[in-house]
């Protein structure tokens, strides 16, 4: 099990903070869980702006977590730095790309943990290891000293293992934050995306799991899905390649599926970058419509249970988490009980940019529902 690339000895009694090795930390190199990136890798003079503040509100630095190489996959596997495991199933995948921060909050060696999040980098490994994980505006907190891959869709965000834990993270990077009232009666937009097939008990636990809160709830069909994902797809590749094609100058340092994912963003031309920013205000006009009507949406985190190991390359795990980092707004994956499943299931709830403190409150209701 592989959840540490660094420990550190951290004094002090506040918060303990896991940083995923993404994100500068003074004194440490940031290595991306990447050979070619480690090789040339020198010790960061400086945190990065979001590990300063979490300094300065008293958390302690336990250590920088492993993750998918170069943040480049979802499934959390990674063989160059090993895979950490699923403390709920060794034999299923833990997400990515920010596995280590999951696992590292799910077994309790970390009170929080940051994550950096381009296409549901911080919410599928919550999903997968039944932790708590949010995914911030695009834009609200600084990316200063986060190692990119597509700056359009990239944020950083905390997981905890509830949602006290998640707020408690989200104070830590931001001075001042505070969670919103949620009124318990409000009706929310329930997603029905086209073209993504859910697993019918997940999709059935998201209801019960709602209804259970006393959340009333709508259904609304997302015809344009299937457009949101083909440009977050668009815009990782090309946006990716843009970041990363100097790295193909050491072929034998990168694992063969990460080189190629880089290698196919070379035919993503400016145009076609245009067209998915065009499909981004589209998308966000979609949703603005949508939140006239409704202080909040909701739909599963990920299709299908955690793949097991060696099957992850089978399902796409974004498939329902991306379109909210091209629209920038944010999410939270809470998880949630799937009749008599072993494993949780996962609720994903979306607010308006800017309103995590309403996300949390909402979480927080649901969760105490649930317990």
């Amino acid at each position: 099990m592989t959840i540490w690339l660094e420990k550190f000895t951290a004094h002090g009694d506040g918060p303990r903070l896991a940083v995923k090795d993404a994100i500068d930390v003074a004194g440490s190199p940031t290595t991306l869980a990447c050979p070619v990136i480690s090789d040339l890798a020198v010790p960061a003079d400086r945190d990065a702006p979001v590990v300063a503040a979490a300094r300065a509100q008293g958390a302690r630095i336990v250590g920088k977590t492993n993750l998918t190489e170069l943040c480049r996959a979802a499934d959390g596997v990674n063989p160059w730095t090993g895979t950490p495991e699923n403390p709920l199933d060794a034999e299923r995948i833990p997400g990515g790309s920010s596995s280590g921060s999951a696992v590292a909050v799910a077994r309790g060696e970390a009170d929080v943990a940051l994550g950096t999040d381009t296409g549901g980098s911080i919410r599928v490994p919550a999903a997968c290891c039944g932790i708590v994980g949010l995914k911030t505006t695009h834009g609200r907190v600084s990316l200063e000293g986060v190692f990119p891959l597509a700056p359009s869709l990239d944020v950083v965000g905390p997981l905890g293992r509830d949602v006290a834990a998640v707020a408690l993270g989200m104070s830590l990077i931001e001075d001042g934050f505070t969670t919103s009232d949620f009124d318990a009666g409000a009706m929310i937009g329930r997603l029905r995306p086209a073209g993504t097939t859910v697993a019918g008990p997940l999709d059935d636990a998201v209801d019960a799991a709602l209804r259970t809160s006393g959340l009333i709830f709508a259904d609304e069909p997302v015809d344009l899905w299937p457009a949101a994902l083909d440009a977050g797809n668009t815009l990782i590749l090309g946006e990716g390649y843009r970041e990363h094609r100097h790295l193909l100058a050491y072929p034998d340092r990168i694992s063969a599926r990460i080189r190629r994912r880089i290698e196919r963003g070379e035919k993503v031309a400016d145009g076609m970058l245009d067209e998915a920013y065009a499909t981004r205000a589209a998308l966000r006009e979609f949703l603005d419509k949508l939140f006239e009507r409704y202080p909040l949406l909701a739909l599963p985190t990920i299709t299908q249970p955690p793949p097991r190991l060696g099957a992850e390359r089978d399902v796409d795990l974004t498939a329902l988490t991306l379109p909210f980092n091209v629209s920038g707004d944010p999410a939270l994956a809470l998880p949630i009980p799937v009749g008599e499943a072993a494993l949780p299931g996962s609720l994903q709830l979306v607010a308006p940019a800017n309103e995590e403190g309403r996300l949390l409150a909402a979480g927080a209701l649901i969760e105490a529902a649930l317990r």
